[in-house]
């Protein structure tokens, strides 16, 4: 599949939430799921100033795009996994008792061709609705939950947001907006890449964005007859990058002062884990930190020499991720070879987190202050 591009960039954006309330309750709570390629992640979480407390969290390895590259349908084994992961998703937004809340698919809903039908089974037992979004929304959702981690110093911005199925990259200029404000002119584009001409608000411009249907289970799955471990890192971080070649900013080159790359997956938290020798991952520690490229690679090469059976067994890797880690390192490293930056922060945040942020935005529920 091609990397995909916006259509219609005048397009009025999707609506945050069926059925909004005149006055939302501050104090209520808000839950964002996200049904991913690999994963089946949820956030129930309260209001907090500019931010949001979490209440409760649920993460499952659920493999729902296991075979989709080989068959193009969800497997029966895939669905029965992650129906039961969504029937606890059901059960604790009944605990909590969460009116407010978005649930969405990701890639492998938009790829099978059994994707739309697994939904609508899984409302008719779940009672949940999930929405399948396109790329366009997954891209900006990615940006929102970032934009706490912007430097006042950028001025160009890569957001990286590496899924299962689908890498989206977002290209930002910010260097017309007031520096106190460029958190904030970030978090406005959850309506849309088109900044809207009547705000009285300065607009961060987004330069460029894709879509690049390859995440750390579909890249791997294209090069899972390589047996050699070397090489099969090799390739899939060529064949990467040549997805790249469409990507307006790939071309340019891009000065290092005032540009800042952020990365959101597990990938990244995960090296970053590595490379700060945790025993036992701590968000506090990886949310917000950042690597240089040399450290970056430093962990991808010890990967490497890890083998196979080495990754296997390393805590910081974990059994679920061991066979996606370097499918993700791939999709770095030729990030890092495209765009030589001395830094990368770690973004323990994503889909969920942006989620919520334009839910609570939408309903004006979070305090107008400083990120």
């Amino acid at each position: 599949m091609a990397p995909k591009r916006p259509k219609g960039a005048n397009r009025l954006p999707q609506a945050v939430a069926d059925g909004a309330p005149e006055k939302p309750d501050p104090a209520g709570l808000y839950a964002a799921l996200d049904l991913g390629t690999n994963s089946c992640r949820m956030l129930i979480a309260q209001p907090k100033g500019n931010q949001f407390h979490v209440v409760d969290s649920f993460s499952k390895s659920v493999q729902l795009g296991q075979g989709l590259e080989r068959s193009g349908r969800l497997s029966r084994a895939a669905m029965r996994r992650t129906a039961a992961a969504l029937k606890i998703c059901r059960s604790k937004l009944d605990r909590h008792e969460v009116a407010r809340h978005r649930l969405v698919a990701t890639e492998a809903c938009r790829r099978a061709e059994n994707g739309a039908e697994f939904l609508a089974s899984v409302e008719r037992e779940t009672g949940l609705a999930l929405e399948i979004i396109e790329p366009e929304e997954e891209a900006r959702l990615a940006v929102v939950s970032c934009a706490p981690l912007v430097s006042a110093k950028t001025e160009q911005l890569l957001v990286v947001d590496i899924g299962g199925g689908s890498t989206e990259l977002v290209w930002i200029d910010i260097s017309r907006v007031p520096k106190v404000e460029r958190p904030r002119a970030l978090m406005r584009l959850h309506t849309g890449f088109t900044p809207d001409p009547t705000s009285p608000f300065p607009a961060a411009r987004v330069v460029d964005w894709i879509s690049v249907p390859l995440g750390v289970a579909t890249l791997r799955d294209q090069f899972n007859d390589v047996e050699d471990d070397a090489a099969r890192f090799a390739l899939m971080s060529w064949y990467f990058e040549e997805n790249l070649s469409e990507f307006a900013p790939y071309e340019a080159e891009q000065t290092r002062e005032g540009f800042q790359v952020i990365g959101t997956s597990g990938t990244v938290t995960t090296v970053a884990a590595s490379h700060l020798g945790l025993r036992r991952y701590d968000r506090s520690k990886v949310d917000g930190l950042r690597m240089t490229s040399d450290q970056i690679d430093k962990v991808i090469r010890r990967y490497l020499d890890m083998g196979p059976n080495g990754r296997r067994e390393d805590p910081r890797i974990g059994r679920d991720r061991h066979a996606l880690i370097m499918s993700g390192s791939a999709i770095l490293q030729a990030l890092l070879r495209v765009w030589p930056t001395d830094r990368l922060s770690v973004a323990d945040r994503g889909l969920r987190e942006g989620l919520l942020y334009a839910q609570m935005s939408a309903d004006g529920v979070l305090e107008d202050a400083a990120y």
